[in-house]
């Protein structure tokens, strides 16, 4: 991305596709408990991103998270 905001009109976007899951993903604790098709998206936005995802959120409780590692050690 351009420094000076000015700019932004010369980036041209990239979009990709991507099929969704129908599986749910509330309250999983482990990453391997995801849908197939969702750890392959979220590995995609690692790609994407150059920075691993540490935390992923599964629902509303605090104990419905998934924590590939934590980002404070």
């Amino acid at each position: 991305m351009p420094v000076v905001v000015d700019r932004f009109a010369e980036c041209k976007p990239i979009y990709e596709e991507w099929q969704g899951w129908q599986e749910s993903t509330v309250g999983a604790t482990e990453f391997g408990d995801l849908p197939k098709k969702a750890r392959d998206y979220l590995g995609r936005i690692e790609e994407l991103a150059g920075v691993p995802i540490d935390i992923i959120s599964t629902g509303p409780d605090r104990e419905q998270t998934i924590i590939k590692s934590h980002p404070f050690e």
